[in-house]
């Protein structure tokens, strides 16, 4: 997925789902560097914001910062299970295709998990910022655009007709919520274990 398709993705998304659909991949390595990219973006907003500007739940409450060592952990333990969550994805889309007459492969799949999440992976800048409020406005945006592109991508990509490719997106928004509530669950578990927080005054 190159720059140009992804900013398509904000400004004609219509036109961004043929060139997803039509490009030709040239393997997972392009896909992977973009996922690289991208998914790395949540982790360093939260290891800088909570580092240097601390979290806070409203304007008017005291920041609390992280200590670095914490937070760093916390941020490799985040990049790859950001990189777990969406390869499950991508792969379930991959498994479930064909019961509704898709035929993409593997890579093509991977594609569009990565399409319609950049949104959602965009809006982790928030955690520059890692007041609650924001970062949960900033979330719910990015992922109700993400749905947005699910359902508009998903007849496109997969070239099924449009009846498909709206049950075919609920199946995929299903399995993608519950892997993002897994996600959150299984990070507050290594907050609580693994990788415990450490706060400095």
């Amino acid at each position: 997925m190159t720059i140009k398709t992804m900013s398509e993705i904000f400004y004609d998304p219509q036109l961004a789902m043929q060139h997803i659909r039509d490009e030709h991949l040239k393997g997972t390595s392009e896909i992977f560097i973009t996922l690289a990219i991208l998914a790395a973006i949540p982790p360093i907003s939260l290891l800088i914001g909570t580092t240097q500007i601390g979290w806070s739940l409203t304007f008017s409450s005291e920041p609390v910062r992280l200590a670095f060592s914490s937070a760093l952990a916390s941020a490799i333990a985040f990049y790859f299970a950001l990189w777990v969550s969406l390869g499950v994805v991508a792969y379930a889309i991959h498994w479930m295709e064909k019961t509704y007459g898709g035929e993409a492969s593997l890579e093509r799949c991977m594609n569009l998990t990565l399409y319609t999440a950049t949104p959602l992976l965009l809006a982790g800048f928030a955690g520059l910022y890692p007041t609650l409020w924001f970062c949960v406005a900033a979330g719910m945006a990015g992922l109700g655009y993400s749905t947005f592109l699910l359902f508009k991508g998903v007849p496109v990509i997969m070239k099924i007709p449009e009846e498909r490719g709206f049950l075919f997106s609920v199946s995929i928004l299903t399995v993608g919520l519950v892997t993002l509530v897994t996600l959150r669950s299984a990070t507050v578990f290594m907050w609580n274990t693994v990788i415990p927080l450490v706060y400095v005054s």
